[in-house]
């Protein structure tokens, strides 16, 4: 699903957060194999998927030096997890050497009134391309069989696996197509584009119990678990060797590294879930390892969730 399994590792072995983020976006398998209009990684076509160890080389020297990256970041606010996100794959597109990014969020327009935005238009060997990104975290179910996309919550329970892929079918995919993005697409000397998508993310099982995987899942997705608060006690009983701590939102992406400095202790964690609202917003928890190089490295992670989830947040 992705061109980069030889670099499936190489998001570790760099120190600076965003620029293992980045990696991340890269690299990362999509949360699905199967879906309703074709699936696209953004460089399927480019000179780094026939030749990884050039991107692997572009990422490490960005290792050593971020400040590009870091500029781009900071030219717009990327607060919200999925415009970083975007932002992240605006980067790369713009510095891979065979690709031309002709827009992104680029707005689709009726009588003042806007439709949607395209998320990607680029350029490459294999012709015009539309492309619609997306990072989503699903927390599977603890009474149904998980098969049905609609059994997939976001960490809200507002979003749904099921309505997104309704939505990237029906409205975002469609929009290049329609009578209403010509002049847009005109002005770029566009007349089509191949509408495609590329899911990102984590599935999340519930620890509890078992749940089979939604239909059309990449066999090879990225996993976690999730559990409700009263539950917290007795998994870190049952938790393998390793040290458990929050991660932000912004560090939601790339598995985590912490330096020894940052670890926190027994005693904060045990104060901060001691802290934990019962209706607090979904935690993101990561278990992390001692790594050989001095650095705590994740190991698995978790969402902790209210004890009346997903009820409580739907009302």
């Amino acid at each position: 699903m992705t061109p980069f399994t030889s670099l499936a590792d190489l998001p570790q072995q760099l120190r600076q957060p965003v620029v293992r983020d980045l990696a991340w976006v890269l690299l990362s398998q999509p949360l699905l194999s199967t879906t309703p209009w074709p699936q696209r990684h953004p460089f399927s076509a480019s000179h780094w998927a026939r030749h990884p160890g050039a991107l692997a080389d572009w990422l490490l020297q960005l290792d050593h030096d971020s400040s590009s990256l870091v500029s781009w970041l900071a030219r717009s606010s990327v607060r919200r997890l999925g415009l970083y996100y975007e932002r992240l794959w605006q980067f790369a597109l713009r510095a891979a050497p065979d690709i031309e990014l002709l827009a992104a969020n680029l707005p689709i327009r009726l009588s003042g009134h806007t439709l949607g935005e395209l998320d990607l238009l680029l350029r490459d060997d294999e012709g015009t391309h539309h492309l619609e990104l997306a990072i989503k975290f699903y927390l599977g179910p603890e009474q149904d069989s998980g098969e049905q996309p609609a059994h997939w919550l976001g960490p809200g329970s507002l979003d749904r696996l099921d309505i997104k892929l309704d939505h990237l079918s029906q409205h975002q995919l469609p929009l290049s197509a329609r009578g209403e993005a010509r002049a847009a697409l005109a002005e770029l000397d566009l007349v089509h584009a191949q509408a495609a998508l590329w899911l990102g993310g984590y599935l999340f099982y519930p620890w509890s119990n078992c749940c089979v995987s939604p239909l059309g899942a990449n066999p090879r997705h990225l996993k976690g678990r999730w559990l409700h608060q009263r539950d917290w006690p007795s998994l870190t009983q049952q938790s393998a060797d390793g040290c458990w701590q929050p991660l932000p939102r912004n560090a939601w992406l790339a598995p985590a590294r912490v330096a020894v400095d940052d670890l926190w202790s027994n005693a904060k964690l045990k104060d901060w879930f001691a802290a934990l609202q019962p209706q607090a917003n979904a935690q993101l928890l990561v278990r992390l390892e001692s790594g050989p190089q001095g650095d705590w490295h994740e190991a698995e992670r978790v969402f902790l969730v209210g004890d009346e989830w997903p009820a409580l947040a739907e009302e």
